[in-house]
């Protein structure tokens, strides 16, 4: 299991963010989390039985539902653009 790169991350940073530096901000700590989500949801799909990275995921979706909801109460139209671009359905 690998982390994303730095390269991803700045992509990343550089697509939700103000710019390719800005890691700090909601919407990009929403991104990067689903990309790790994404990332071990694969993972799992291979290796049923790792419930140490099951747990990890569940901590990972629970977080970013967090921030999701924060993002929500306080700047609906960015929280909905968000979850387009991404493809989170709720």
């Amino acid at each position: 299991m690998t982390a994303i790169t730095t390269d991803r991350k700045r992509e990343i940073a550089a697509k939700f963010g103000a710019n390719e530096n800005d890691t700090g901000s909601t919407q990009v700590q929403v991104a990067l989390l689903t990309e790790r989500i994404n990332h071990l949801t694969e993972h799992l799909k291979v290796h049923k039985k790792d419930h140490h990275s099951r747990r990890g995921l569940l901590m990972l979706v629970g977080r970013r539902r967090r921030l999701l909801d924060y993002l929500r109460r306080n700047d609906v139209e960015r929280y909905r653009a968000l979850i387009a671009k991404l493809g989170i359905r709720r």
